[in-house]
């Protein structure tokens, strides 16, 4: 989906919906974000004029915030935790490691679209560091060997 062909009147619908909520900007970016898997840059002027905000205040907003993509997702996302006990067992080598293996960096995508990076502070799976998680899965103890295999059945998956 490309931001040309976004839902515009999913968006304005969201917007909408939420505009008179105090503090309507950052409810109306995640439910936006809930919606889409991304904040397309078209809906910035929907939602600059509708909460009587510039341009530039609500694209600030989405680019100060790491969670919110301004381009759409891969299929399938790939979380690796940064939180200091998956630091402790390997996550930093294992992070190296899965952006080698995919070529991208975190926020981005590969290139056949099947799957985004993206780092997480913490999985509440410290018992059994490094951990990963891929779309809503957690996998633990994750080593290089272990993170090939998942990322084979995630490619292969719907």
């Amino acid at each position: 989906m490309n931001d040309q062909a976004f839902d515009s009147e999913r968006v304005s619908g969201i917007i909408a919906e939420l505009k008179t909520k105090p503090g309507a900007l950052l409810p109306i970016l995640h439910a936006i974000q809930d919606a889409l898997g991304y904040v397309p840059q078209g809906s910035v002027p929907l939602i600059a004029h509708e909460l009587n905000l510039s341009r530039a205040e609500v694209h600030g907003v989405i680019s100060f915030y790491h969670y919110f993509r301004s381009t759409p997702p891969g299929r399938h996302t790939v979380y690796i935790c940064r939180a200091e006990a998956c630091q402790a067992m390997g996550s930093e080598a294992l992070e190296a490691y899965a952006k080698s293996s995919l070529g991208i960096d975190y926020h981005e995508n590969t290139p056949d679209g099947a799957i985004t990076l993206e780092p997480v502070y913490c999985l509440g799976n410290c018992a059994c560091s490094p951990s990963i998680m891929v779309d809503k899965k957690v996998h633990g103890r994750v080593s290089p060997e272990r993170f090939d295999d998942i990322m084979d059945s995630t490619r292969s998956a719907p």
